[in-house]
């Protein structure tokens, strides 16, 4: 079988770059692995999954019968992500040059790849091939690590009863979601980490915030604990650490994730591996002339809208002129989805006093902003980072209501080289969250 495309992958880069092919006239194969995975990671096991029930948890949080209200939002999540992975199909399967197989696909060499799935083998020979395999959860090799009660992140989303307690190893912006979320729920969390700084990328200040609302939330943080077994027995599992044992109904270990490349037969197509694993590749993501890798698997951030950029990237050199690159996207806005939200751009205060730039720094408390009264939501710091010289933005901070929403209007600013003494005088509407910024930049 030959094709002038064969697509790795349903991710949002993989099946947005086979949907724009097909509407162009070219043939299309789009391969992948699982037919629970159509759409790609965010649809079936990421962001859509998880953030619907941090809704369904936010609106259980005051709920007496906590364990009912978990069956039922665990219910409508997977009500919700059958729909969208539908949806997902069909909209490339309707497509009439594009052919989707569900398969295993491995290298033979650089031009072929071997499918192996449901309907069989089939040997294919492409023109130009695409690897958007994304990236898996990273998992502990200590004794105890196979247990029934031990979940990735994939896992932890689709519990059938909602655990009494739960550890969660690891300290990271993933770990804090689900805290948040199983919190809501009325499970007793305590999150263990090795490192003893908490969140060591945020300043202080932040750091600290957030420590503090996860704390008055009831969650217990371990900090400087090195996990060494898990001891499971018919009641529970046992967290063993340096810093004593923690015993739960369903430990999560969040600890990363790693390129997903097992199997795909690198070596016989000579594809070059970085030093942490992603396929290597350049500025265009090419890897080699026709082969290219975008999102996770690239080493690109793994954010669905960065995989949704490197799709532009590849476009670009498809169908377009060819000017876009990784290079240029220096700056980009990040969200944590916890409560509040936490969202960042650019530097903290900690990297621009390392770079030696002359910088100021504006904060407001966000029980300053009338709109966050209204929310109930007080908790929380607003943080800007200001060239004290030309009054350039040189990033923010928001952990605030709606920070994962008004973080993007920083990187049209920024982008844009806007000062901060416009949004100081920006008309803003009330009551709203945005309007805090004139505060924040007076």
């Amino acid at each position: 079988m030959t094709t002038q495309n064969l697509i790795i992958g349903f991710g949002k880069a993989g099946k947005t770059l086979a949907a724009d092919l097909a509407k162009h006239g070219q043939k299309v194969i789009l391969v992948e692995a699982s037919e629970q995975m159509y759409g790609g990671t965010c649809i079936n096991i990421g962001c859509i999954p998880s953030k619907k029930l941090l809704i369904e948890g936010e609106a259980t949080a005051h709920c007496d019968d906590k364990a009912m209200r978990f069956r039922q939002a665990m219910a409508a999540k997977n009500g919700l992500i059958e729909k969208l992975r539908a949806a997902n199909f069909a909209k490339l399967d309707q497509l009439e040059n594009v052919r989707i197989i569900t398969a295993h696909a491995c290298f033979q060499d650089e031009h072929t790849l071997i499918l192996n799935g449901r309907d069989g083998e089939y040997r294919v020979t492409a023109e130009r091939i695409f690897i958007n395999t994304g990236s898996v959860p990273a998992n502990l090799d200590i004794p105890g690590s196979e247990g029934s009660r031990i979940y990735d992140s994939t896992g932890i989303l689709s519990l059938s009863t909602r655990p009494q307690r739960m550890v969660i190893i690891g300290a990271g912006y993933i770990s804090l979601e689900f805290a948040f979320m199983y919190t809501n729920f009325g499970t007793e969390v305590t999150i263990i980490d090795v490192g003893d700084v908490f969140l060591p990328r945020e300043d202080r200040d932040i750091a600290a915030e957030m420590e503090r609302v996860l704390r008055e939330r009831g969650v217990n943080i371990v900090l400087g604990a090195n996990v060494t077994r898990f001891d499971e027995d018919e009641h529970g599992t046992t967290v063993v650490t340096s810093q004593g044992s923690f015993s739960a109904e369903a430990v999560l270990v969040a600890i990363g994730r790693r390129p997903n490349t097992d199997n795909l037969g690198l070596d016989n197509a000579d594809i070059a591996l970085t030093s942490r694993g992603y396929i290597q590749t350049d500025h265009l993501l090419r890897v080699k002339p026709h082969i290219w890798a975008m999102g996770d698997v690239a080493g690109s951030p793994q954010f669905t809208y960065i995989s949704l950029d490197d799709y532009r990237i590849v476009r670009e050199q498809l169908l377009g002129e060819g000017k876009r690159c990784t290079e240029d996207r220096p700056i980009f806005p990040t969200a944590v989805f916890t409560e509040p939200p936490l969202a960042q751009i650019g530097m903290t205060a900690t990297q621009a006093a390392k770079c030696g730039r002359p910088y100021r720094v504006a904060s407001l408390k966000a029980d300053a902003i009338p709109k966050a009264k209204i929310l109930k939501q007080t908790n929380g710091l607003l943080k800007a980072v200001i060239d004290s010289e030309t009054d350039e933005i040189l990033g923010v901070t928001l952990f605030c209501a709606e920070a994962h929403e008004l973080i993007n209007l920083f990187k049209l600013a920024m982008d844009h080289k806007i000062p901060a003494g416009y949004l100081k005088n920006q008309i803003f509407t009330h009551p709203t969250i945005a309007e805090g910024l004139n505060d924040l930049f007076a």
